[in-house]
């Protein structure tokens, strides 16, 4: 399963449901590398027994959130009401997606606002001008953290005990030659991001990405989230990114940062504890 996914056994309250969890799990298992799948795959993947997955299958299917054709099953739009409430509750076309927009109204290429679950980036906003294939920033999409400017600021935002706590359960995969996967490095990097207060990255994710991150505070200073702004490998140079785009960058945080001041439902979708 994904970093993001069921709790630790130490970590679940007494009043734990765990058939909801593999049900939600189930869920979870498709993606845009798996848009449908047999049963046995369904359990390799959530690491559950067929017999549990099949369970969860069937009451999925009778709550119209899961199809089946022949032996493979695939999610229906049902599933979509699912995010619908975060979107709306965040208002995300209220408060992020304008301050997206003015980035690359300004600087051109990309912006996203993505939250910490795990050891994985969720991303909850995007807007971008770019049209070339390459690892997608859609709303939902996850990520590890340890290769994306993102999860590392969101990283450099935890208290120590519990950056190491994630760091112990990480295990990162190299998804470029350029990818950084050695946790001491990580660690450096992650502790680099919160003396600076920001994050570079280049070609960590997928080749052709260069980016700026830069963490959204509550107002007790907590990180809740974070903003980033990407180009092309070659067209810019993290140098690049700092110089130009920082400042704006930061002044968007602080803007993000004091809506949610504001507005409660927007500070409680935000935050990344």
């Amino acid at each position: 399963m994904s970093g993001g996914g069921q709790p630790m056994e130490g970590d679940r309250p007494p009043e734990f449901v765990e058939a909801l969890a593999k049900g939600l799990a189930v869920l979870e298992s498709f993606d845009a590398a798996h848009p449908d799948m047999t049963l046995s795959e369904i359990a390799r993947r959530v690491g559950l027994s067929p017999a549990a997955a099949r369970r969860s299958l069937i009451t999925l299917m009778a709550l119209g959130y899961v199809g089946q054709n022949g032996k493979r099953f695939h999610l229906r739009p049902k599933v979509m009401s699912l995010g619908s409430g975060f979107y709306f509750a965040a208002r995300i076309d209220e408060f992020l997606l304008p301050e997206l927009r003015q980035i690359v109204e300004t600087h051109g290429d990309a912006s996203s606002v993505a939250t910490l679950e795990g050891t994985e980036v969720v991303y909850i906003a995007h807007h971008s001008t770019q049209r070339a294939r390459r690892a997608s920033a859609v709303v939902g999409a996850r990520y590890p953290a340890h290769a994306t400017s993102l999860g590392r600021v969101l990283m450099a935002g935890l208290p120590d005990h519990e950056l190491d706590a994630r760091l112990a359960r990480m295990e990162p995969v190299a998804l470029t030659s350029r990818t950084v996967t050695d946790k001491a490095e990580i660690r450096r990097l992650i502790l680099k991001a919160r003396e600076d207060g920001y994050a570079t990255t280049v070609d960590q994710l997928d080749y052709g990405i260069t980016a700026l991150a830069v963490p959204i505070r509550a107002a007790d200073g907590r990180v809740v989230a974070a903003l980033n702004s990407s180009g092309y490998t070659g067209m810019v140079t993290p140098e690049d990114l700092v110089a130009t785009r920082l400042p704006d960058l930061r002044a968007a945080a602080a803007r993000l940062g004091a809506a949610t001041a504001r507005i409660p439902a927007l500070s409680a979708v935000l935050d990344s504890r």
